[in-house]
């Protein structure tokens, strides 16, 4: 017997049926967000069998496929999935029907965006610095109806609003700036690292002023996030307008994995060289 699906057909125990009608590991989601941990290897050995013994590869790229679904209605994703897309149209929909029963995934995510975050007393910056993610151009089409599922709320949009996670993220990087100069024995410039936004005021179209090593100075715009390096971000009309004004110093430092691990990439120059642009929002991403 096969089952309906909006004039479609598919046979029952299907992959779809195993990995979207038995939760689409939300649970994981909830418990990512929490904090908690999750045996990812456990869970899909659990899968296998279910799946006429599909491959560990197989079962971990519909995962970065929910993980780009969620990613794409303003959802944090799975941690340690990359999003990846050209997802099935039946996959968005089951996602955002099970998001809708799911309360708890709401208050997690709530949580995880709105809770206040302190800067570490002690961090090896040495470690800190990432690769920038590579952008994926895309044209600019519009998405299908089916990537438009309406939810509650944008949760990165949220987190953005988040202006003590946004201090301590400019904080964190004020002292890696300092750090970086000084280790290079540049202490008189190191000293001369000034945290704009508060001494000034957050309107600038940057947060930090540092330097170079010629002494030249680097207009940083912090951009601070909990989720992955690949999590989108926001900017203003402001910062996208002095990015493109002063290339030649602009920098958008983005941290990530905050809470967890700190660490940075940076992106030099005019931020739509680096990332897909919405006109409307400036919401920032890699894919």
């Amino acid at each position: 017997m096969k089952r309906q699906l909006n004039g479609a057909t598919r046979p029952p125990n299907s992959e779809f049926d195993v990995l979207g009608r038995q939760r689409i590991d939300l649970v994981r989601l909830v418990l990512d967000l929490n904090g908690q941990s999750f045996n990812k290897a456990e869970r899909r050995r659990r899968l296998q069998p279910l799946l006429h013994q599909r491959s560990d590869a197989s079962i971990e790229f519909k995962r970065r496929n929910i993980s780009a679904v969620l990613q794409g209605l303003g959802i944090p994703p799975l941690r340690g999935y990359l999003p990846a897309s050209n997802v099935q149209r039946e996959l968005v929909e089951e996602v955002g029907r099970q998001l809708g029963s799911r309360k708890d995934v709401d208050t997690s995510a709530l949580s995880a965006v709105e809770r206040p975050t302190h800067v570490p007393d002690q961090y090896d910056f040495s470690k800190v610095r990432s690769d920038a993610p590579k952008v994926n151009h895309r044209t600019a089409e519009p998405s299908p109806a089916y990537l438009r599922t309406p939810i509650k709320r944008d949760y990165f949009e949220r987190e953005a609003s988040n202006r003590k996670m946004g201090l301590a993220g400019e904080e964190f990087v004020l002292r890696y700036e300092q750090w970086r100069l000084a280790h290079l024995g540049l202490g008189q410039l190191a000293d001369k690292v000034e945290h704009v936004a508060v001494t000034q005021g957050d309107g600038l179209g940057y947060d930090i002023r540092s330097y170079a090593l010629d002494g030249s100075e680097r207009h940083l715009e912090v951009q601070t996030t909990a989720f992955g390096q690949m999590t989108p971000f926001f900017v203003s009309s402001k910062e996208e307008r002095f990015s493109r004004d002063h290339a030649e110093s602009f920098v958008l430092c983005r941290v990530f994995d905050f809470r967890s691990s700190p660490r940075l990439f940076e992106l030099p120059g005019q931020i739509a060289q680096h990332c897909n642009l919405d006109p409307v929002t400036f919401r920032a991403s890699f894919q």
